[in-house]
């Protein structure tokens, strides 16, 4: 049975209030996710048993029926949901219980109805062992929990696909994550949830995918995108450049005359799709003027500058409020 000591404020955990809504909570755990991954804290024990807490907190608080057993029962929330007494007497224990007048009405409001009281036409009582079963002697059984989790990988993981080794509560697995993974897929475990307290049958671990941030790809709906930077020369007379993609360089043709901030694309040389297809590379230019020259490249840029007949505020020529 849980002491004073053994209570874990949730909330306080993922540093929101008592009154989040699902959303806030959803952002606040995200972010200390990332934070204190495993994988970004190698080797830190501290921020592994921290990063263990936030998932703690974050299975409990995210799921409405379990936090309103935590907000109702405190620290005893688990031993509601297993239909187990608190001890009595203890300061601690009062977290909602007084509202019963004895332990048969917090079972039956745990229970919707169960625990020899009538509900929908129907007349229940409690077997041995706890469950649930009707007076026909059909034993109800409640359906086994999914547990959520987080899981979170480099792009070059997700893109490729791996293998990662969890730890859910006291038992570690083996997860493939397949090839194309995007930041919000999920990815289900069958059969290695959390057990039902009743039947004891453990449902499904459903993992939400979360990317750490990547310094030159990002994504655009399905597409990745980058920036590339180009000299003034190349702009103006085309050139042939290479760009980075996510399985290596290609060769891309930068026609004449493009402007800074123009995008160019790359088909089929973007994120990986679920049935082995790839979405596009979307290349976005940025013309980079040299902090630098060469005195003959002063030299030619002080000809072209004195020589050249391009105006590009013409049409800006005649603005006025």
């Amino acid at each position: 049975m849980p002491t004073a000591t053994d209570f874990k404020d949730y909330y306080a955990i993922l540093g929101v209030s008592k009154t989040a809504t699902a959303e806030e909570i959803k952002r606040a755990y995200r972010k200390l996710a990332r934070k204190y991954h495993p994988d970004v804290n190698p080797g830190n024990p501290d921020a592994e048993a921290k990063f263990k807490d936030i998932n703690e907190a974050n299975e409990v608080v995210s799921n409405p029926e379990t936090r309103k057993k935590y907000d109702q029962f405190g620290q005893y929330w688990k031993q509601s949901a297993e239909g187990v007494a608190p001890p009595r007497g203890t300061n601690e224990s009062a977290a909602g219980f007084e509202q019963y007048s004895d332990f048969d009405d917090f079972i039956n409001d745990l229970l919707g109805g169960l625990g020899g009281r009538t509900k929908a036409g129907r007349t229940y009582r409690r077997t041995s062992d706890g469950q649930p079963e009707d007076f026909a002697g059909f034993r109800s059984q409640a359906p086994a929990p999914d547990t959520e989790a987080a899981i979170a990988l480099s792009l070059s993981e997700a893109f490729h696909g791996v293998q990662k080794r969890l730890q859910l509560d006291n038992e570690a697995m083996n997860v493939r994550i397949p090839a194309g993974a995007k930041r919000g897929s999920r990815i289900r475990i069958k059969g290695k949830g959390r057990p039902s307290p009743f039947s004891q049958q453990r449902g499904d671990l459903y993992l939400t995918i979360e990317l750490f941030p990547h310094p030159f790809f990002q994504f655009s709906g399905d597409n990745l995108t980058c920036e590339v930077p180009i000299r003034p020369d190349e702009a103006v007379l085309g050139t042939q450049i290479q760009v980075p993609t996510p399985e290596g360089r290609v060769t891309m043709t930068v026609p004449k005359g493009v402007r800074s901030g123009q995008s160019l694309r790359l088909r089929g040389k973007g994120w990986i799709l679920p049935k082995g297809d790839r979405t596009d590379l979307i290349v976005k230019l940025q013309i980079v003027s040299p902090q630098e020259l060469s005195d003959i490249e002063r030299d030619c840029y002080e000809k072209i500058q004195s020589n050249s007949i391009f105006n590009p505020r013409s049409a800006i020529a005649e603005v006025t409020l």
